[in-house]
């Protein structure tokens, strides 16, 4: 089973190495880059974090046959890099907001309440995820699920291990986005009051942090061995670049990522990013790649954000920008609706699509399933998913609805027997 924190990189070479700012009005400097009343969503930011937990779900559950049907297999970027990104720019968008009307302190409660929410949620899908794996391979008696989902390492030093998790060290695998995204969410309030004094600036911090980290290896060590998956250092450029283009950097570029130019500069590196994957899965194509770009490319690093990975990032964004402009009107359809669902829930869903692509992970190798079945399980699974979504937003709109009648009892539950 494949994480989507593997690294990319080619089969090993012998010998081969790898390794305008103006300043803004104080109360435009927060402002978002698209205009929306505050009880109105962006449909695009849904839809697309949408496809990357539908696409993160399948990476997970079928890495060997399904993955032909998503991003990762044609380019250097996967659906991680659609999560960060969106995750900085709807955390920007949201509580960008919050700290220009209500301030810094406010505005950091409120982000520490997100950050403890997703920390919760790390503990609790940890807690069930053992518990699937476990029984999976006891009911089965096949130890290969507890030592490729890092269960092994837990049952030897559980005592230790506990603690580990509890402080982010130790994970599963597939778990590694949430610890990550706790990392960045915990400094947002400081991304924020940085980009309230100068915007461009702190972009550029972000960028002269990943080259710090690139030039002097700054990680961050997991239990029992080894680095994190994600390394923070690098996967922050990401993040703040959501940031960044949420709290305007989206709309003073926006004339530039349009152009003719730049368009056709992004369809050439995906092209290109395209030629050098199927080397990859086609050796007899790997005499077309000359050497001495083997040497300066690989190893395309998943784990510290190789840049060419972010450029391939870029280059979809700009075309997709292009393909799908605001106000788009398929974003009213009837067929995207499941994908825009699971998008305003990204955390549960999250979760559930961990849980539910080892479930599938662990029928389709024990049942040793074709094409066919594949596909079954992966519809199954996003119909799952958006079905959780569903009901998670009737219970919002339900308690909304009901929000009038609490507040006629004195707003507290438990005076009338609520849970």
């Amino acid at each position: 089973m494949v994480s989507t924190a593997d690294g990319i990189a080619a089969p090993p070479l012998a010998g081969a190495g790898g390794q305008d700012r103006a300043r803004p009005a104080p109360a435009a400097v927060l402002a978002p880059a698209v205009s929306l009343p505050a009880s109105e969503r962006e449909l695009r930011i849904d839809l697309f974090r949408g496809l990357a937990l539908w696409l993160i779900f399948i990476d997970h559950m079928s890495p060997d046959i399904l993955t032909w049907f998503t991003i990762r297999s044609y380019g250097f970027s996967d659906a991680a890099e659609i999560f960060i990104f969106i995750s900085g720019y709807t955390a920007a968008f949201v509580y960008g907001r919050a700290m220009r009307e209500s301030g810094f302190v406010i505005a950091t409660a409120r982000i520490l309440r997100r950050v403890w929410q997703i920390y919760v949620a790390n503990v609790f899908l940890f807690t069930i995820f053992f518990a699937e794996i476990v029984y999976a391979a006891r009911s089965f008696n096949n130890p290969l699920y507890s030592d490729e989902m890092g269960v092994n390492d837990f049952l030897k030093h559980p005592d230790v291990a506990i603690v580990q998790a509890l402080l982010l060290r130790f994970r599963l695998l597939n778990m590694d986005v949430l610890p990550l995204y706790v990392v960045l969410m915990f400094f947002l309030p400081w991304i924020l009051r940085l980009m309230q004094w100068r915007a461009d600036v702190t972009m550029a911090l972000s960028v002269a942090l990943y080259v710090m980290a690139w030039k002097y290896d700054l990680h961050l060590t997991s239990y029992p061995n080894g680095f994190w998956a994600f390394n923070p250092f690098f996967w922050q450029l990401l993040f703040v670049f959501g940031a960044w283009c949420a709290l305007g950097g989206a709309r003073r570029m926006s004339r530039f990522v349009l152009s003719p130019i730049t368009q056709w500069i992004a369809i050439a590196y995906l092209l290109a990013a395209f030629f050098v994957t199927m080397t990859w899965y086609f050796p007899q194509l790997s005499f077309l790649m000359p050497r001495r770009v083997e040497q300066f490319i690989y190893p395309i690093s998943k784990t510290d954000l190789d840049i060419l990975r972010f450029a391939h990032f870029l280059a979809l964004a700009a075309i997709t920008v292009r393909l799908v402009p605001n106000g788009w009107p398929g974003l009213k359809s009837r067929w995207l609706w499941p994908l825009i669902l699971c998008g305003q829930h990204s955390l549960e869903i999250f979760c559930l699509g961990v849980f539910l692509a080892f479930v599938g992970y662990f029928v389709l190798s024990e049942t040793a399933a074709g094409l066919g079945l594949h596909f079954v399980a992966a519809i199954c699974g996003t119909l799952v998913m958006t079905a959780v979504a569903w009901l998670n937003t009737w219970y919002k709109r339900s308690d909304r609805d009901s929000a009038f009648w609490r507040r006629g009892l004195g707003g507290n539950a438990d005076l009338v027997g609520g849970g």
